[in-house]
């Protein structure tokens, strides 16, 4: 499964499903095809909410942001 981190931290988050992972990778903007790394603000997470975005993802990501406006994650296999 697709594990997600802290990018700057390199604290895990937690796992996130295949298709879970297709829509991040589908939403997000790729510097280069091998590009695994992405910067999340609440406007962003709100916006996916507004478009039916999974649940869990959504709880998953702003757990990880904690008190924060903004996060950058990363993942991996």
């Amino acid at each position: 499964m697709p594990q997600l981190y802290n990018a700057d931290t390199g604290a895990f988050l937690g796992e996130i499903s295949e298709a879970q992972l297709e829509f991040l990778v589908a939403q997000m903007e790729e510097e280069h095809a091998e590009d695994q790394d992405y910067y999340l603000n609440l406007d962003l997470l709100e916006t996916w909410r507004e478009q039916g975005a999974d649940p869990a993802l959504l709880d998953l990501l702003h757990k990880a942001m904690a008190n924060q406006e903004d996060l950058s994650i990363r993942w991996s296999r």
